[in-house]
C-alpha cells in the first residue's frame, strides 16, 4: 500500500488547544512570531528561522503570545528519524521563506518537492565511504620473499599497495591480525627453517633473509620455537 503523501502547509499559532499526538513526523520551521513548545514535558521556543522535529507518538502543544505562523510538515519518511533536532538557520531561513510563498500562492511543483528539500538541507549529509581496494597478500608475500636480503620497513610494504604506512599498519591489523614488522618477521622465519630443513648453513640462511648475523637468526627461531 503507498504510503500518504507528506502535507507542507503555512499555519498560525496562538492559544494553546492542549497537548496531543501523531502517528507521523511534524517539521516545524518558524516565520514570525514566537511559538512556545512542549514536547513530553520538555519546553522549547521556536522563533523566526528556528526549527524543530516531534517524533511520532510524542504528546505536544503549541501557544503563542500574539500569533505564530509557521512552516508545517506532516510526513510519514522514515529519515527524519535521523535529522538534527535544531537545524542550522542559515541554511533552511531561505527554503522556509520560499516554500511558505509557494504554500501561498499554491504552487504546486513547489509543495511537491519542498517536503526532499527540507529533509536535504536538515539532515546532516551522509559520509561516503570509498570502497577499499583489497590488498593482495598472495602477491606482497612473494614480493617481500624475492627481497629476503633488504633490510624491508613498513614504509616499503605500504609503498608497494600505494598505501601510507598508517593505512598499511591498519589494514595489516584488520587483515591478518597482526603489525606489518610481526607479519615481516614471521615470513622470513618461515623461509628461514625452510632454508636450515634443506642443509644450507645458517651464515648463508642469515643472508637470504635478512638477518644481520647467524646469532641473531639463531635467536629469533629459538624465541618463536619457545612461543
Amino acid at each position: 500500500m503507498n504510503r500518504p503523501a507528506d502535507a507542507l502547509s503555512v499555519r498560525c499559532y496562538g492559544a494553546s488547544h492542549g497537548s496531543h499526538a501523531h502517528d507521523h513526523f511534524q517539521i516545524l520551521l518558524g516565520l514570525d512570531g514566537v511559538l512556545e513548545l512542549e514536547v513530553d514535558g520538555h519546553g522549547r521556543r521556536v522563533a523566526a528561522g528556528d526549527g524543530a522535529v516531534i517524533f511520532p507518538g510524542d504528546r505536544h502543544d503549541f501557544e503563542a503570545s500574539g500569533s505564530a505562523r509557521c512552516l508545517v510538515l506532516d510526513s510519514r519518511d522514515a529519515r527524519w528519524q535521523h535529522a538534527h533536532h535544531s537545524p542550522e538557520p542559515r541554511t533552511l531561513a531561505p527554503l522556509a521563506s520560499y516554500l511558505a510563498a509557494a504554500c501561498d500562492s499554491a504552487l504546486p511543483r513547489a509543495r511537491l518537492l519542498g517536503p526532499a528539500l527540507l529533509l536535504e538541507a536538515w539532515t546532516p549529509p551522509a559520509v561516503v565511504r570509498r570502497a577499499r581496494r583489497a590488498i593482495d597478500w598472495v602477491a606482497l608475500t612473494a614480493w617481500t620473499q624475492a627481497r629476503g636480503h633488504e633490510a624491508l620497513q613498513v614504509n616499503d610494504l605500504a609503498a608497494r599497495v600505494h598505501l601510507s604506512a598508517a593505512q598499511f599498519t591498519t589494514r595489516c591489523r584488520e587483515d591478518l591480525g597482526q603489525s606489518p614488522m610481526a607479519w615481516l618477521r614471521g615470513l622470513r622465519l618461515a623461509e628461514a627453517r625452510q632454508l636450515r630443513n634443506q642443509g644450507l648453513p645458517v651464515a648463508e640462511v642469515a643472508r637470504r633473509t635478512g638477518y644481520r648475523s647467524p646469532s641473531a637468526l639463531t635467536a629469533a627461531l629459538r624465541k618463536q620455537a619457545d612461543h
